[in-house]
């Protein structure tokens, strides 16, 4: 009884190799949240977790005794400016004094009192503004948008406010977009320069890489983004060097800190004739491939392989798309032995999907922050 075997001819289909990574997630801002001035927490009006908006007051410190500095400097502003309308009132005086009777080393003293009169008010002035500036601190607002942190200091204690030393209050991570990190092998960054010099594969420094992304939980890399930084060195101690891509997050559902998988094109947009990866046989180090000829006869046919792409395997070499390959029913395929083939198509199902934005020179359309710069190699 001749055994039936399942055929497909070979396709032809554009296609990109990607290379993956391990990569992280990070926040584009991140803030550590500290007070600028020193006293007692009266307040910390957010919830811990939640979403806060650039703006929002998150602690308030006990403003009495800046609102009562700042009093006194206004009263010592006050005193300040009457001296100047006096010192000002004098020096009409002498000048209303007939030639003759005026004495010139008078109205030199009379000129310097004013001067030191209005210096004295510009002294106080800066000094009101900057007392005005630590009741306005009393109120540590959200300087951006994100999710907020624990609150690390209760009200009733006292906090030191300053930029090195003060005490951390809570922290905020922006949510969109977000950013994701991976480090490249040196081999890789020399293939992607070899692709560029080639004109085989854009570089980022003319134009935005896509990339697509997946989650520890995911099946499929249904993120995507654009590369939009390298680092300027290889890292010695580590052979690779920092890329990074961004990717818009509006919902928040990426969160800094997981781990993800990270796919980034290895190569540019090529036509490959591709097989199912299944169909390859090996025998020693040849690969091979089982074809049914004209009379219906099992060849066994030497192959050069390509890249892999999903359950599809690129054949650079040794058959052609008029070729009817065994995909199914090999144990039955014996060299020189008739079969019955029963002809399918190949399954594209597992094909990696090449991305709306280009790697061959045009632009793409994938958001990124505004203030982003920098390259892939």
């Amino acid at each position: 009884m001749i055994p039936t075997v399942t055929v497909a001819h070979p396709v032809q289909q554009e296609v990109v190799e990607w290379d993956e990574y391990t990569g992280h997630l990070e926040a584009v801002d991140f803030v550590e949240v500290r007070a600028r001035v020193s006293g007692l927490i009266t307040s910390t009006p957010f919830q811990a977790g939640a979403i806060v908006n650039q703006g929002d007051l998150l602690v308030e410190v006990d403003v009495r005794p800046f609102q009562a500095d700042l009093d006194s400097r206004i009263a010592e502003e006050a005193r300040a400016a009457a001296q100047v309308r006096l010192a000002e009132i004098e020096l009409k005086r002498i000048h209303d004094i007939p030639p003759e009777a005026s004495v010139p080393i008078e109205l030199q003293r009379t000129e310097a009192a004013l001067a030191e009169a209005r210096a004295v008010l510009a002294g106080a002035k800066a000094a009101v503004e900057s007392t005005r500036l630590n009741v306005e601190w009393c109120r540590v607002t959200a300087p951006i948008a994100g999710r907020i942190s624990e609150r690390h200091v209760d009200p009733g204690n006292l906090i030191t406010g300053g930029s090195g030393t003060g005490t951390l209050l809570t922290t905020i991570a922006s949510i969109d977009p977000i950013y994701c990190y991976i480090d490249a092998d040196e081999r890789a960054v020399l293939k992607y320069q070899r692709l560029a010099r080639e004109q085989k594969r854009v570089s980022a420094r003319d134009a935005q890489i896509p990339f697509l992304m997946q989650l520890a939980d995911e099946t499929t890399f249904s993120h995507q983004g654009v590369v939009d930084f390298v680092d300027n060195r290889i890292d010695p101690r580590t052979g690779t060097i920092r890329g990074r891509g961004v990717l818009v997050n509006p919902g928040g559902y990426l969160t800094p800190g997981f781990f993800a998988r990270v796919r980034i094109p290895g190569s540019g947009r090529y036509l490959a004739t591709l097989v199912p990866d299944s169909a390859v046989a090996t025998d020693q180090n040849q690969k091979l491939l089982y074809v049914v000829g004209g009379n219906d006869t099992v060849e066994m046919r030497p192959v050069e392989l390509g890249a892999i792409f999903g359950d599809l395997r690129a054949i650079s070499l040794g058959v052609q798309t008029g070729d009817r390959v065994i995909i199914n029913g090999l144990m039955h395929a014996r060299p020189g032995a008739k079969v019955a083939p029963r002809l399918a198509s190949v399954p594209l199902d597992s094909l990696p999907p090449i991305p709306s934005e280009t790697i061959d020179g045009e632009s793409p359309t994938a958001h990124h922050p505004a203030d982003s710069h920098g390259s892939t190699p």
